[in-house]
């Protein structure tokens, strides 16, 4: 009987030696990659507390994003407080929903025109549309009152923040605020209760507390913003010592004798050396008494006029004159 050949798989020599080296490899980079990889983490996991109502915030000034984005119940009750503070009067909302027109102009004319219609469900005294609020802001118009963009104010508050080497602990203080175009920058980087502001105008005043920090969520960071004529700063206290105090063509539109009386109270208020007073435009209150007699009036305060900053804008066409100044004496 005839034997049959067995059947099997031939292997080669050459393919046999190939396939230990792939196995030899691919068993040395996989021992590589365990014995690299980190042990566990045993550290303990920070925890947020959701029903964190930041209450405290002015107090810690150390406020992290994600605390609280909307506003809380202290923050509403911090504006109505403001409000009443300043003595500000305003019409109430009339705010027409489902409208969309064309120009700021055709918008008010239709919050005028038809009122509002309020479809508010709940408890009166949780209603926030019924907090004072003009047509002109609900239009943005305090936009466009300034004869510049808007945005400019951005520009404004780098050079004047890189000019004294700001932190978010220094204290600020602008003379005549207005709608907060620069303020905003300056408080959105200060710690809470750090920008200081005097402003006579009313509705900018509406206009910053109504509109702008609510819009911006920066009720928490508690500015103080004070209505004030000439320059009268007895709200603001005996105590802080600002490290930049300034005003943006504020002194333009004021006498000359008003400005010596406002730079008497605001070098007492400046830090000494380090601390800086910034005006810009021009200093005509020293162009008309000429260098050396201005001079003599500013070392009497105990200021220096250190120079003239022309600082342009990377936004717009538009450039600015500084004027800046330091109190020399402690």
């Amino acid at each position: 009987m005839a034997m049959l050949p067995s059947k099997g798989v031939v292997i080669s020599v050459p393919v046999l030696v190939l396939s230990v080296a792939a196995a030899t490899i691919f068993l040395f980079f996989l021992l590589s990659a365990l014995s690299s990889s980190p042990p566990p983490c045993t550290c303990p996991i920070p925890t947020t507390d959701s029903t964190s109502t930041g209450s405290s915030a002015a107090d810690s000034g150390n406020v992290r994003f994600g605390d609280r984005i909307s506003a809380s119940a202290e923050d509403v009750e911090w504006v109505k407080s403001q409000i009443e503070a300043n003595g500000l009067h305003m019409q109430q909302n009339v705010l027409r929903k489902g409208i969309n027109p064309r120009t700021r102009r055709q918008q008010l004319q239709d919050l005028i025109q038809f009122k509002g219609i309020s479809h508010y469900e709940g408890e009166e005294a949780n209603n926030h549309t019924a907090l004072p609020c003009p047509g002109e802001l609900l239009v943005e118009e305090h936009h466009s009152n300034y004869g510049e963009p808007w945005a400019g104010g951005r520009d404004v508050f780098e050079f004047l923040a890189e000019s004294v080497h700001l932190t978010p602990n220094s204290k600020v203080l602008e003379i005549g605020c207005g709608t907060l175009r620069v303020g905003l920058h300056f408080i959105q980087y200060l710690n809470p209760e750090r920008f200081h502001c005097l402003e006579r105008d009313e509705l900018s005043l509406m206009a910053a507390l109504r509109y702008e920090l609510p819009s911006q969520g920066l009720l928490y960071k508690r500015p103080l913003i004070v209505k004030g004529e000439d320059l009268n700063f007895s709200k603001f206290g005996d105590g802080p010592t600002y490290s930049l105090i300034y005003a943006s063509a504020v002194f333009l539109h004021m006498p000359d004798n008003l400005v010596w009386i406002g730079l008497e109270k605001l070098a007492g208020r400046l830090k000494p050396f380090e601390g800086r007073i910034f005006v810009s435009h021009n200093i005509k209150f020293c162009s008309r008494l000429g260098g050396e007699e201005c001079t003599k009036r500013l070392n009497h305060l105990g200021l220096e006029y250190l120079g003239k900053h022309r600082h342009d804008s990377l936004l717009f066409n538009h450039y600015e004159i500084w004027f800046e100044f330091r109190q020399f004496k402690a």
